[in-house]
């Protein structure tokens, strides 16, 4: 059945619905009313028991036909599920993948096979917190996960007390930013005003900026661990060729293969759960005070395949056909 015309069938429902109980309303308040007898008001008994059996009629008909609701809100769904303009009957599972500039647009998808039924590997709630670095902050905190010390701007006036708590230098950050990019370190009190002022100035959306503590000890190199469920299935270390602090591969960072300790691999699945993703990857710092999170992302990359050697993917198919018959778990964090 073409959605277009499933649509109009449903306002059309809606139409025969709510006409006919208007119509018995009217009927009875007609016939019950002040000019429901015979001998003050024969035209208005007339059209009472009119109204009466035409409400009877409709709304006879909207509910009668309820039990076709099923199959067209089916063929509704069904008409959102193509690939390269291949029609998709069914799915057992699905693994969002989604670039961080269509965040809302990919929650909204994910969000839709939830409503289905449809088991996720990760919910859209948790993609969205994950992609809100200071939600995650926040959360990260809640559970006790250790993280470099973080401190939320809205505008410059505050750098002074700001920068008095956080010491310098101090890493300025977008909390939407991704890749390393929208991330400034600033060595200087007048450096770090200056890079606030121009974040507000190009910042038309409102994103909140945070203020981080700079790890002087592990400066230009980070640890990625790579979650599947319970386990971290491979780490590396990835560190900048230059004299850049981010150690992004896509800064032009370069990963090496790396043994996590028992501490780092602990804090690495905390961080997973706290955010409530089981297939993630969970950025870390070594610093003198044991390891710190930076960041768990939501979706991944697979670099870490070729660096490591290791068949993630494969990890990844495995865990979703051994969770996949089960259905979707409640979120326990909150948004």
């Amino acid at each position: 059945m073409d959605y277009k015309k499933n649509i109009n069938y449903f306002i059309n429902k809606k139409i025969w619905l709510y006409g006919g109980a208007g119509l018995l309303v009217l009927g009875l308040v007609l016939m019950f009313g002040p000019f429901g007898d015979r001998d003050s008001g024969p035209i208005l008994y007339i059209l009472s028991i009119l109204s009466l059996i035409a409400g009877g009629v409709a709304f006879t008909y909207s509910v009668t036909t309820r039990s076709t609701d099923k199959k067209i809100d089916e063929d509704i769904a069904a008409a959102y599920r193509y690939f390269d303009e291949e029609k998709l009957e069914k799915f057992d599972a699905i693994l969002p993948r989604i670039s961080n500039n269509m965040t809302r647009y990919g929650c909204a998808v994910v969000r839709q096979f939830e409503m289905q039924g449809v088991w996720t590997s990760a919910a859209s709630v948790a993609i969205t917190r994950a992609r809100d670095k200071l939600r995650a902050a926040q959360i990260l905190a809640k559970y006790d996960v250790d993280t470099p010390k973080t401190l939320v701007s809205r505008n410059t006036s505050d750098i002074d007390d700001l920068i008095e708590q956080i010491g310098l230098p101090v890493i300025i950050k977008l909390a939407t930013g991704t890749h390393g990019n929208g991330v400034i370190l600033a060595d200087t009190k007048k450096a770090a005003k200056s890079a606030l002022q121009a974040f507000y100035l190009y910042n038309e959306d409102g994103t909140n900026i945070l203020l981080q503590e700079f790890i002087k000890e592990s400066a230009g190199t980070d640890i990625r661990a790579f979650v599947v469920g319970n386990k971290v299935v491979a780490a590396m270390q990835r560190e900048s060729l230059d004299d850049d602090f981010r150690s992004n591969l896509h800064q032009g960072g370069q990963g090496v293969p790396i043994k996590l300790t028992v501490e780092e691999k602990k804090i690495a699945l905390k961080a997973a759960r706290a955010m409530g993703l089981h297939i993630c990857g969970v950025d870390l710092m070594r610093s003198a005070r044991g390891p710190l999170v930076l960041e768990v992302n939501a979706s991944p990359g697979f670099g870490i395949e070729k660096v490591t050697g290791k068949d993630v993917a494969s990890k990844i198919i495995e865990y979703i056909e051994e969770n996949a018959p089960r259905r979707n778990g409640k979120d326990r964090v909150g948004a």
